[in-house]
């Protein structure tokens, strides 16, 4: 594995985090970081995202934080000039994979299928992003698919919440989950970053 894999694999929650205002991203990655789940997954969907990163990294250099919704190869230069350490994506493309192994930076595309998970071995991946989780059968899909496929781990999105995140955490083949229910759009937008705090306490108890 490497050093991001073994970081994910020991913060085990990675939150997926929307940002419309950067100058709400220092005050979220504290948050974060005070609460015990020091990482987030920026996702380039507002045009905040690049900022928000810089930011974050900048203010709390303990703290985990990639890109997330990367669809193009100009995205993943901004993440990494904005000090990203890995990249996610909600599907396989095998250009942005390939950008991403030649610019040395982790990344871990969406998959759902057989096929896709061939692809992404091909590719020469070993941790992989299970995307909409729930949707696509969830923790007993992610055991199916690990059967023939013993040398890869994943990290599940969507659909995955406080009641649902200890059943794929206990799932041999999960390396981390990630999710939004602790950053939801509106805590952060009316900064109610000691709410967040709070969720993310409770959800490490939870799992610890």
């Amino acid at each position: 594995m490497s050093i991001i894999d073994e970081r994910l694999e020991e913060i085990r929650i990675v939150p997926v985090v929307k940002i419309e205002r950067a100058e709400d991203a220092k005050g979220l990655a504290g948050a974060l970081v005070r609460g015990g789940i020091p990482c987030a997954e920026v996702t380039f969907r507002t045009d905040a995202a690049a900022q928000s990163i810089r930011l974050m990294s900048e203010a709390y250099p303990e703290m985990l934080v990639g890109a997330g919704t990367v669809l193009k190869t100009g995205q993943v230069d901004a993440a990494i000039e904005a000090g990203a350490e890995f990249i996610v994506s909600p599907g396989l493309n095998p250009k942005i994979v390939r950008y991403c192994q030649e610019k040395g930076i982790p990344v871990y595309p969406g998959v759902a299928t057989a096929s896709e998970i061939e692809q992404a071995l091909e590719l020469g991946l070993s941790v992989v992003k299970f995307f909409p989780a729930e949707v696509n059968g969830g923790v007993k899909a992610i055991k199916a698919l690990s059967g023939p496929y013993i040398q890869l781990r994943f990290m599940p999105t969507g659909g995955i919440n406080a009641d649902n995140i200890k059943d794929y955490l206990t799932c041999p083949q999960v390396i981390a989950c990630g999710g939004s229910w602790m950053v939801r759009e509106n805590l952060i937008e009316e900064k109610r970053f000691d709410k967040i705090e709070e969720l993310c306490k409770e959800v490490v108890e939870q799992i610890r």
